[in-house]
């Protein structure tokens, strides 16, 4: 029996089709047609190819920054990712206290980028900001606008403060999905703490953790307003992430070719990155099932 088709489903998707054309396509082609031409003002463009797509794979200014913001990245993922396991595994699994502790882990995700930036700038200051007061009383010397490893210090503690609770709450959701029994049935078998977590637990959450380092690896990668805020790319050039380096070509310099092409390239960086996480967990995801 054949099944009935009805498009007129699609009535109600094409405003959402509308709104990401107008919000992302138009954009992105206008991003591109930058890409491939240079102007010396006037509005006046001349056909310039693919020499800023060039340029920019021969800049020692860009692979610098693409290597800081796929260390900061890497750091990033390394200690969110277990860190989140670790406190969704230990966070009640129901009652009263399993939802006042995701109230609390849910705060953070509700404070806005330049906030959390303007708020750790504040406090790691050493005149008036209590971590870095409290950090001079001790007699650490800590300066993150002068020394880069804090400066590199304080973006990653302030990163994980405000996103670790992301993965915590998607790893506790792919735990409160397991049944019951899984856990009676290695109550049984006797089997210990670590072999629940292995055979059980990980294998359960592998969806979830999918979508954790995804959305963590993206949003760490394309991450701007929260170290701008803190150091402003510096000391020097320390901080200075590729969203960063993109902004000061793009509106501190007004070279909008070449940064037209550095934000595509930029992109597929992004998207080929996300694509490799995507194919290598979805594989091992396969393998275990088998």
């Amino acid at each position: 029996m054949d099944k009935t088709q009805n498009n007129k489903a699609w009535f109600l998707v094409l405003p959402v089709l509308v709104l990401v054309a107008f919000s992302a396509v138009l954009p992105l082609m206008t991003v591109v047609n930058y890409s491939v031409q240079d102007t010396f003002g006037n509005n006046e463009f001349f056909w310039a190819g693919l020499d800023w797509f060039d340029e920019m794979l021969h800049s020692d200014r860009m692979w610098d920054a693409l290597g800081k913001q796929a260390l900061f990245s890497a750091i990033i993922l390394a200690i969110e990712v277990p860190l989140g396991i670790f406190v969704a595994l230990n966070m009640p699994k129901r009652g009263f206290w399993a939802s006042f502790c995701l109230v609390v882990m849910a705060l953070p995700l509700l404070i806005p980028f330049n906030v959390v930036g303007t708020i750790w700038q504040i406090f790691g200051r050493v005149d008036i900001g209590l971590l870095g007061h409290t950090l001079a009383a001790l007699g650490i010397d800590y300066n993150y606008t002068s020394d880069a490893l804090d400066a590199w210090a304080t973006l990653i503690v302030m990163d994980v403060w405000h996103w670790t609770s992301l993965v915590a709450l998607l790893a506790y959701a792919g735990l409160q999905s397991i049944p019951e029994a899984y856990y009676q049935a290695a109550k049984i078998d006797q089997a210990s703490r670590w072999a629940v977590f292995r055979y059980i637990e990980l294998p359960k959450m592998q969806g979830v953790l999918l979508i954790a380092v995804l959305l963590r690896f993206m949003d760490s990668f394309m991450i701007y307003t929260e170290p701008f805020v803190v150091t402003g790319g510096g000391p020097g050039n320390a901080t200075t992430f590729l969203s960063i380096d993109l902004v000061k070509m793009a509106i501190g310099q007004f070279d909008l070719g070449p940064a037209a092409a550095f934000s595509l390239m930029y992109f597929l960086v992004i998207l080929l990155i996300s694509w490799v996480f995507y194919t290598v967990m979805t594989n091992l995801d396969k393998a275990e099932g088998k």
